[in-house]
């Protein structure tokens, strides 16, 4: 981490059709890490976005 950037604490997780989870991304907030799962899911993929903290 560089001076003055903030921790990623949350992650975007997805899960694709047979079930395997990937890390998609971390994030410093958990309203950034939200707004990346939201725009993930309106692409109409048929894969599942969830955050959790780190």
């Amino acid at each position: 981490m560089t001076a003055g950037s903030a921790p990623h604490r949350w992650i975007v997780w997805r899960q694709d059709d047979n079930g395997n989870r990937y890390e998609v991304r971390r994030c410093g907030t958990r309203e950034e890490a939200e707004a990346l799962a939201a725009e993930m899911e309106a692409r109409g993929h048929k894969q599942l976005y969830w955050v959790a903290a780190a």
